[in-house]
């Protein structure tokens, strides 16, 4: 996809004016972003998917047995039969996993890093449902699927920003509405992270929210330390070699800071490392259970592809590629194996295609480095067969 391609998803914009102007800057409402858009999955799949065991939802009813009462799935069957006629809202995360033609729906953004998206939540909201004002900490797409929808936007919040007492929900205590619009199917509102928005159900509808992950500071000092720290010998301490006799046995000096600060700068700028850890951590799967391998040898794997089957990515991976120094590295659903420069066309076309087959895969089963790479994908659950 071109950069300076107009694009009826963002208005006639095209994705460098929309980076430029739009992206983590400021609101965008699009309407028709999808022409003639109907949901591919309806009120009663959304919540059929809510009964399952593997997948997350939420069930929040503003005038439950306390305000915004909160209910987490799975539900039974007749969890809904008992509900108000208004005011609730039901919420199932990651439905691009489960339901293909929703994950297709992400086709629509690929002038975004795939690796930055998280998942589909779609949402069903009674008459007057919603979730109260509240602020996200990262972008998001809201995609009107069915129904309508008033949203109201406010202004840009914080951590300081005061919530109404909750021990789940994070409903903001203060809303300054500045701008509102209702959404219909097809129509589509961008929202930049911290921006207080507040969503409520004119009829019943149906909502599509394409999120992103955006980790925090605070998670990327946690985990990438603790990654670090498994590759750094016990022996490897903080020194002070050539120290200058103490004035004062008390007093910690200006230079143990910066002995310290090297310390830290020599491994904390090891780039090898950081893009390991960074891309590991960005595919992690949501539901890592559900990436389960196959055993299979080397020969029954290459006859059977040989023989037409069909590779596709398990619906939970997250896959990935990157340059580390002269070689590359692939990412796939947390873990990671480094490669030779050779393979690049074959870690993009994992990546990309909907299906790996002998037609498009050509060569690369006769390479062996290529070959075991697709090998060990299958066997720890990224790549599985069609027909499983």
């Amino acid at each position: 996809m071109k950069s300076d391609t107009p694009l009826q998803l963002l208005g006639g914009l095209t994705a460098r004016e929309f980076l430029r102007d739009y992206w983590q800057k400021k609101p965008l409402l699009v309407r028709q972003a999808m022409p003639g858009f109907e949901s591919p999955i309806s009120p009663d799949e959304l919540a059929g998917l809510a009964l399952e065991e593997e997948i997350e939802s939420r069930l929040i009813i503003e005038h439950g047995e306390r305000p915004w009462e909160l209910r987490r799935g799975p539900f039974a069957e007749d969890a809904f039969a008992h509900l108000p006629e208004h005011d609730w809202t039901l919420l199932v995360q990651a439905v691009d996993q489960f339901v293909p033609e929703v994950a297709e729906l992400l086709e629509e953004f690929k002038f975004l890093p795939k690796w930055r998206i998280d998942d589909v939540m779609i949402s069903f909201a009674a008459p007057g449902g919603g979730v109260g004002p509240h602020f996200d900490n990262y972008d998001v797409f809201l995609l009107q699927g069915y129904g309508k929808r008033r949203w109201q936007i406010g202004q840009m919040c914080n951590s300081d920003s005061p919530l109404l007492q909750h021990a789940d929900l994070k409903i903001l205590a203060e809303f300054a509405k500045t701008e509102e619009w209702v959404l219909e199917p097809g129509d589509m509102l961008y929202l930049p992270p911290l921006l207080a928005h507040c969503g409520t159900a004119e009829d019943d509808c149906m909502t599509y929210s394409v999120g992103f992950r955006a980790p925090s500071a605070a998670e990327v000092l946690t985990h990438f330390t603790d990654f670090l720290g498994q590759f750094l010998p016990d022996e490897d301490r903080y020194s002070d070699a050539d120290a200058q006799p103490a004035s004062d046995p008390h007093q910690i000096q200006r230079d143990a800071l910066d002995r310290l600060k090297a310390l830290l700068n020599e491994h904390m700028s090891d780039e090898r490392l950081l893009m390991t850890w960074f891309g590991q951590f960005m595919t992690e799967p949501r539901y890592p259970e559900l990436i389960a391998g196959i055993e299979i040898d080397e020969q029954a794997f290459r006859a059977s592809l040989q023989d037409g089957a069909v590779l596709i990515r398990n619906p939970s991976a997250r896959l990935a590629w990157s340059e580390v120094g002269e070689d590359l590295v692939l990412f796939a659903s947390g873990q990671s194996r480094l490669l030779s420069a050779g393979l690049r066309e074959l870690l993009k076309l994992i990546c990309s295609a909907d299906a790996l087959h002998i037609d498009n895969l050509g060569a690369w089963l006769g390479d062996d480095e290529g070959r075991n790479l697709l090998l060990e994908l299958a066997k720890q659950g990224s790549l599985e067969f069609a027909d499983e």
